[in-house]
């Protein structure tokens, strides 16, 4: 197989570990099974945008989907604060364990690693900061520079030319099978991580590898 130029990175659920805004759910009185709904309707309102040709930041939409989902268990005493400090977690993430002996593993085969997100750079940039790996990493990449949120085609084709290769020599790297279709229908190669052992869509296109953590993936391309 050959070796991609650049690994191109996924950063929410890929890199960080969302687990502990779950917790904050159930500080702030909602019950803590919400915040996969809360993160699912980003994702979904990110999206709708992308379709008519248009973008948000992610920290809008975020907002506007948590006030949306407590409202109706908390009501409108609390609901700032409550809001203010599911976000802020936001800042505190951890990258999964994987990460930290993942990234030092493919950066040594030659790679150049990049992240793009739909997500703000100053998240990417504060996550691999603390986890120690922020250097390992030439480009942190946002969709609000692209103009339009993943998978459309757009976004992955704005990574492209800010590494200024070609589609065929990136791969990304991502959890979210959406991500990984999208991607490869904009011709760049694809490796899904699937930490959690589930089975990937068919309705989706296929990835050109599968692996259980970045530290398998390096042995992969090794």
């Amino acid at each position: 197989m050959n070796r991609p130029s650049v690994l191109v990175f996924d950063v929410n659920q890929t890199l960080s570990d969302l687990s502990p805004l779950t917790g904050r759910f159930g500080e702030v009185g909602a019950p803590p099974p919400l915040a996969r709904a809360w993160f699912a309707g980003v994702l979904r309102d990110g999206f709708a945008l992308s379709t008519t040709g248009e973008s948000a930041p992610f920290v809008e939409i975020a907002q506007a989907e948590l006030e949306s989902v407590l409202r109706p268990v908390l009501g409108d005493t609390g609901l700032a604060d409550a809001v203010r400090h599911v976000l802020d977690g936001l800042s505190s993430l951890d990258v999964h364990p994987d990460v930290v002996a993942g990234v030092p593993a493919l950066r040594e085969l030659g790679i150049q690693l990049v992240t793009l997100s739909n997500g703000a750079t100053a998240l990417a940039e504060a996550l691999l900061t603390r986890a120690g790996v922020r250097e390992a990493f030439t480009h942190l990449m946002s969709v609000e520079d692209a103009g339009v949120w993943k998978p459309a085609g757009a976004a992955y084709r704005y990574a492209l030319e800010v590494c200024g290769v070609d589609a065929g020599e990136a791969m990304l790297v991502a959890v979210h099978p959406w991500d990984i279709h999208g991607a490869a229908r904009a011709g760049l190669r694809t490796a899904w991580l699937n930490r959690d052992g589930g089975t990937y869509p068919r309705h989706f296109a296929a990835p050109e590898l599968s692996s259980g953590s970045l530290v398998a993936l390096a042995a992969e391309l090794a």
